[in-house]
């Protein structure tokens, strides 16, 4: 009875409660109509004004449910993740570099040491331990002494926890509205994040992802680079030089300008006396030390092997592609933090480096003064390119500017910092100037292939990353003589007699241009011969000529291949057919496109470094396949093996005899032949060496690719620009440019006891069948050649005779 009794008065109650209100409004409508016929203008003007205050209240709602929406719950906060660098290692375990989008890792609290709490909280957010992410009073102390009279000195009113919100939530565009909205998220985010975590907690997260100078994200990554120490590790006075740089970062950089951040640092100091958490005693011995840095620049993502890293991280994108996360969502390297093990090896890539420098140095001044005051045919025209190519150029052209304006300011000197080999040069220069400066250098590609496994163990892409991104390894280039090793192995595949004598004879082959060159009798008259008037010569005929102009006689192959003679690779390739010899490099290792026209038997073909290197690790490997590779592992920031890569299989592409016997070949090359140099100036008289050099159309492109039983390295050297090269021949062959890169860097890899493993014993001694399939003459020469011979030692007797008829004469 009591309950129905209860729930009829709730029910008159409303009952009433309607009347009521229906009465008011009736009431209120008629006072309205009274009022409106009264005042008709003043009731329009209230009616607009109504529905005006109404829709914009009703706008200001719906945007603050939306703004509400839009930010993460407190729930959603205690899962924050920050992002996290992943960090690329060698395969001896150095840290080689990192991918980031903002460089940081993560430090727990129980890593920072209390004096660095102290410092943040002293300067940057005085009354921390008492607001819950709001400080009215310093909002007022921005009003009065901020606005009211103009001293910036009194800082901002933002709190710790505000800031944070700041880093994590980056601001967002809400045009005219933008300041006051962003705003209000950080106060909200700020104050749920307070709910979220507790005081030193905030301080940790804080620390772990506010941008220190030189753009590196949180306490960790800072550290090292500025003190390389761990937080834990930062002394008094270290911490406060890093918490005074969050107030400025560039300005208070403390390896650009010391004394500022000296300065500020003493400010710190003087924060953390004035709030009880440092003696007045501490602080003045703390002020009178001098800023000690220790500078670290690996951390600055610089370092050993940049090109091999933008390579590495090319194919984790690729690995990465079709994998997950625990949540579903895909793999980010910038902010995941994964661990990265790869092939490389931190001591064979030093020696790689430091043998490029030393090669360098000396090659870059012989380039310079052989073209001193000589302008380099084709290099204006080139200039132009690079110009209207430049980001200074295109920039002019978005700005509006007129070629007129453009070439002022490509004509104007500017103070620049200059790329050399004796060091950065500080120098005032026009853009144009500099184009030129740079159009002349040098560049290289250097790569280093473990035989059998494929692990890639040193790889130099260019001069210098910083200015030149573009990689030399993976370029494209033709590869001239450093070709013709897979000319002779598919010579041995179709049973031709590696001591059969070829001649070598000057051939003209008719119709090449055209295309006929399969079906075409090369002894026959040209059927159709197709002569330019002007130089009175066949424009479809090919005459494939020797580097030394050289003919007569007969070479074997081991001979012919020693002595890079290409009137005989030209015939070999003619015997055992194109497609077979482009079959037979794919399946050695080259990837790119190769024409079908016997001109690639002299190298002619646009290859890679990388393919060719691969490709003669395959000969080194006795014919087995080989896969070059650059990660061995992936592992996720706990220590999960997402992808492990170590071991793969492989097959036979090439024979074993015939793998070892052009071994052998590529080793008297080394010994007597384009390469000899190895042994006679570079020292390397006794180690097992086996490689080619190359050398393409007026030297543009010089190339040597060589092995011993453990490692095989390729080189190749020449200009952005195939027009960069040397005037002559002794400088720009490949035995000059690129061979001694090669040579300095095993003689470093042979000298050096920690690298015994890639040193190499002995090749595999050849079967005694196979070594008497090599035993032959390797040039026999011609009835002129040797008249030639005879002529050139009787005049040589002949100025020994004179010689020593003058020594008599001066004696008597």
């Amino acid at each position: 009875m009591q309950k129905a009794s209860f729930s009829q008065r709730i029910l008159e109650l409303t009952g009433r409660t309607k009347q009521v209100l229906k009465s008011l409004w009736q009431r209120w409508l008629v006072r309205w109509g009274r009022f409106a016929e009264r005042y008709p203008r003043w009731s329009r003007i209230l009616r607009f004004g109504f529905l005006l205050g109404g829709g914009f209240f009703g706008l200001l709602i719906l945007g603050w449910l939306i703004l509400l929406w839009s930010i993460p719950s407190v729930r959603e906060l205690r899962q924050l993740e920050t992002e996290v660098a992943t960090e690329v290692y060698a395969a001896d375990s150095v840290l080689l570099g990192r991918y980031f989008n903002e460089f940081r890792t993560i430090v727990d609290l129980q890593e920072m040491p209390e004096h660095l709490l102290d410092g943040l909280v002293a300067t940057e957010d005085e009354r921390f331990y008492q607001h819950g992410g709001i400080d009215l009073r310093s909002w007022g102390r921005v009003f009065y002494r901020t606005i009211l009279r103009g001293d910036d000195s009194g800082g901002g009113g933002s709190t710790i926890s505000q800031q944070l919100a700041k880093n994590l939530f980056p601001r967002q565009n809400y045009r005219l509205l933008s300041l006051p909205i962003n705003k209000i998220r950080e106060i909200i985010i700020a104050t749920r994040l307070e709910r979220a975590y507790e005081k030193k907690a905030l301080l940790a997260l804080y620390l772990n992802t506010v941008p220190f100078s030189e753009n590196v994200y949180g306490i960790e990554v800072a550290s090292r680079r500025f003190f390389d120490k761990k937080p834990r590790e930062l002394t008094i006075e270290e911490g406060a030089t890093l918490i005074g740089t969050l107030r400025a970062t560039s300005y208070y950089n403390p390896n650009r300008f010391p004394d500022r951040a000296t300065q500020r640092r003493n400010v710190v100091l003087g924060q953390m006396v004035k709030n009880n958490y440092l003696t007045a005693a501490v602080r003045d011995s703390l002020v009178k030390l001098p800023l000690t840095l220790n500078y670290n620049p690996i951390i600055k993502n610089q370092g050993l092997a940049p090109y091999f890293r933008e390579y590495v991280r090319l194919e984790l994108d690729k690995l990465l592609k079709d994998l997950r996360k625990p949540n579903g969502d895909p793999y980010d390297i910038n902010r995941d933090g994964l661990k990265v093990y790869t092939t490389l090896h931190s001591g064979l890539q030093a020696e790689a480096e430091a043998a490029v420098r030393e090669h360098f140095e000396e090659m870059q001044k012989n380039f310079d003064q052989q073209w001193r005051n000589i302008p380099i045919p084709g290099e204006e025209a080139a200039i132009e390119q690079m110009r209207k190519q430049s980001l200074r150029y295109q920039r002019a052209v978005r700005d509006g500017l007129k070629e007129a304006e453009i070439d002022k300011q490509f004509n104007t000197p500017l103070d620049m910092t200059l790329f050399s080999w004796d060091g950065e040069k500080q120098m005032k220069m026009t853009p144009q100037d500099s184009l030129r400066y740079y159009f002349r250098m040098l560049q290289v590609g250097f790569i280093a292939v473990e035989p059998y496994t494929g692990f890639v163990r040193a790889w130099v892409g260019g001069i210098d990353h910083e200015r030149f991104q573009f990689d030399h390894v993976v370029a494209r280039r033709q590869a001239g003589s450093a070709f013709k090793p897979f000319v002779y192995a598919q010579a041995l595949r179709n049973g031709i007699n590696p001591c059969d004598q070829i001649p070598n004879n000057l051939i003209v082959y008719h119709e090449y241009r055209k295309g006929e060159w399969m079906i075409k009798n090369y002894r026959q008259e040209d059927p159709e011969p197709h002569i330019n008037p002007t130089t009175g010569k066949d424009e479809d005929d090919w005459v494939p000529q020797n580097a030394d102009g050289k003919y007569g006689g007969s070479y074997s192959m081991e001979g012919a291949l020693t002595n890079s003679i290409n009137t005989i690779t030209v015939s070999l390739i003619m015997r055992t057919g194109v497609d077979a010899v482009i079959d037979l490099a794919q399946k050695l290792g080259i990837t790119s496109e190769i024409p079908r026209e016997p001109s690639i038997a002299l190298g002619t073909a646009e290859v890679s470094l990388l393919d060719m290197t691969t490709a003669f690790a395959t000969i080194a490997s006795r014919g087995q396949k080989v896969t070059p590779k650059v990660i061995q592992r992936i592992e996720t920031q706990d220590g999960k093996v997402l992808l492990d890569l170590s071991k793969s299989s492989s097959s036979q592409v090439l024979e074993v005899e015939n793998a070892d016997m052009i071994t052998r070949m590529l080793q008297s090359v080394a010994s007597y032949g384009t390469a000899s140099r190895l042994r006679w100036r570079y020292g390397l008289t006794t180690q097992p060496i086996a490689g080619k050099t190359g050398t393409t159309q007026n030297h543009a492109d010089g190339w040597f690719v060589g092995f011993n039983p453990a490692l095989a390295a390729g080189v190749w050297v020449g200009g952005d620009s195939p027009l960069v090269r040397f005037r002559n021949f002794e400088y720009g062959q490949g035995a000059a440019s690129a061979l001694p890169v090669w040579a300095l860097f095993m003689k470093r890899v042979y000298d050096n006891p920690q690298l015994v493993r890639w040193q190499g014993q002995a090749f595999p001694t050849l079967e005694p069948s196979l070594a008497a399939r090599l035993n032959c003459p390797a040039h026999i020469k011609s009835p002129e050649e040797i008249l030639a011979d005879s002529l050139a030692a009787d005049s040589l007797l002949q100025l020994e005779l004179l010689r020593a008829d003058s020594l008599l004469l001066e004696n008597n």
